[in-house]
């Protein structure tokens, strides 16, 4: 039981990669807050052991810090709330730039503003450090990738936002890592396949940039998170973990 004892809050916990983790995290003993703006998909959690489920809305300021104020301590924060916008940068809006941005960073800036403070005051009363694992991607400052100017863009700032707070904090007691998966199959996955006008083709031109021959399972991604959320990787901090099949080789 590598998290017996830890509080988690994770968002976006209602399907894909979010779920997986907050059921592999519960499985190692933590407490976990499985969050999602869709009441709907926490329904799954009923009966689940360690694990209660909240309605938050990332893009809400005051949601967030209302939530983390109702938990009694935060151990770990995973920030797994992202959109995928599809295109090159002729094409891109100012509505799709400020949406990106808005839910891929500036909800992450939110949500880890409104835990530091308790995470300190944690660590300066009991010498118990803290973990916030933020989701950026293998499409960002590491690779670029056709058709994901805005995505990458933001994914690249995730980045840059990560190193930024393990900076400042790392003698307080504040871990902050960042995962950079490669194409996962997950529902919003699913989603874009479906939005392309042959499904078939689109789904295979996704295996086919993944040297692996195939696409990640969500499964595949929850175990760097628990190792990040442990106290396993209590010396890294700052970094850039890539779990992208082969991509980055």
């Amino acid at each position: 039981m590598r998290l017996q004892g830890k509080i988690a809050l994770v968002t976006a916990a209602g399907q894909g990669i979010g779920k997986a983790a907050v059921l592999g995290m519960a499985a190692e003993g933590a407490t976990v807050y499985a969050t999602d703006v869709n009441a709907a998909l926490l329904k799954d959690y009923e009966g689940v052991a360690g694990v209660h489920t909240a309605v938050l809305d990332v893009m809400n300021k005051s949601a967030i810090q209302a939530q983390v104020a109702a938990l009694p301590k935060i151990d770990i924060v995973f920030n797994c709330a992202g959109y995928v916008h599809n295109g090159p940068i002729v094409d891109a809006t100012d509505e799709d730039w400020n949406f990106a941005f808005n839910l891929n960073v500036r909800s992450q800036f939110w949500m880890i503003q409104a835990v530091v403070p308790k995470m300190v005051a944690q660590f300066q009363a009991t010498g118990q450090s803290s973990s916030i694992i933020n989701m950026a991607s293998v499409c960002s400052s590491v690779r670029g990738l056709p058709n994901r100017f805005v995505y990458g863009t933001s994914k690249a700032a995730v980045i840059g936002l990560t190193k930024s707070v393990a900076a400042d904090y790392v003698k307080q007691g504040i871990r902050c890592n960042c995962i950079c998966p490669g194409t996962v199959d997950t529902p919003s996955l699913q989603d874009r396949i479906n939005s392309y006008a042959d499904p078939v083709q689109a789904r295979q031109d996704f295996i086919n940039r993944q040297p692996m021959g195939r696409l990640a399972q969500a499964h595949e991604i929850a175990p760097i998170v628990t190792f990040l959320a442990s106290d396993e990787s209590i010396f890294a901090t700052g970094n850039a973990y890539m779990v992208d099949g082969g991509m980055t080789i």
